[in-house]
């Protein structure tokens, strides 16, 4: 099995070329973002993957941006996945990482939501991956182990920095969802949280080495279910990102980090944690 990386455009704020090549000179094999509707933006986006020679993960999030629409329907949210999935298709993503239904729907709309969205999916003949996400229907453990458990064959995008954060506590104690949610695991954000939020200041600092390595537990548990699934390739995208997540000095508002160097350390360690899980692993067939 390979392993593959993907850089956020969530972030960046330079052009969309530029962050095409900071992913090929980190390595990176392709890049996570929305197709957006301008189509000058939409171009660029274009032009930068074939320029260099990235592969794509269109992100959706339906009704909505990263919060939904309170008030929104699920039948709105299924048109707006079926509609941004066609605009995407051009671009031929690898496949579709979508945040998608509302957190305070009760479980049987959760669940016959997630049935016809898979449906949405089947029907254009692409791969949607469900992310674990807050305000959104898998924004924790317990619900997302009860939809998974009523669609089997459903994909998930697994960020655990979400649940963290909504649970306050390490998912190791919640071991037994994390096995089960690798089962059906499909891509990974690779950004760690904390008890009191979904991102910690530097993956690297010493004070946050019980997060960090909780967190590559959970990745590690998805690479062998994955492995055991017959998958050839396991993606991640290193997602630390702005908006809140960053932390920032008070009263000057400076960021305590690069995002960019922080995704590229996550990324760049991930990398050699599965080389050496690979040997591992191959060793003690």
């Amino acid at each position: 099995m390979k392993f593959s990386l993907f850089k956020t455009l969530w972030g960046h704020n330079d052009s969309i070329a530029s962050g095409a090549l900071l992913a090929q000179e980190a390595g990176f094999q392709g890049i996570e973002a929305p197709a957006s509707i301008n189509p000058d933006i939409f171009n660029q986006l274009a032009n930068a993957l074939d320029e260099y020679q990235l592969d794509y993960i269109c992100e959706i999030c339906t009704a909505g941006s990263y919060v939904p629409d309170r008030h929104a329907t699920p039948e709105e949210h299924l048109a707006d996945l079926d509609r941004k999935i066609k605009h995407a298709k051009s671009l031929n993503p690898r496949f579709y990482n979508v945040m998608g239904g509302c957190d305070a729907w009760p479980l049987a709309v959760q669940i016959d939501f997630f049935k016809r969205a898979q449906e949405v999916a089947d029907k254009n003949e692409v791969i949607c991956s469900f992310e674990t996400h807050r305000g959104r229907s898998f924004f924790n453990p317990w619900v997302t182990r009860d939809v998974l458990e009523q669609l089997p064959d459903l994909r998930i995008t697994c960020d655990f920095s979400h649940w963290v954060v909504v649970c306050e506590r390490l998912m190791d104690s919640e071991w037994d969802i994390i096995l089960q949610a690798a089962q059906q695991a499909h891509h990974v954000h690779g950004r760690v949280g904390y008890d009191q939020g979904p991102q910690v200041p530097h993956p690297a600092a010493p004070e946050y080495a019980e997060a960090l390595a909780s967190h590559e537990r959970c990745w590690q548990a998805i690479w062998a279910a994955q492995k055991n699934r017959g998958y050839d390739t396991t993606t991640m995208t290193p997602e630390f990102g702005p908006d809140g997540y960053l932390h920032c000095l008070p009263f000057t508002n400076a960021p305590v980090a690069d995002l960019w160097e922080v995704n590229r350390w996550i990324g760049d360690r991930q990398r050699n944690n599965f080389e050496q899980w690979a040997t591992s692993s191959n060793n003690t067939r």
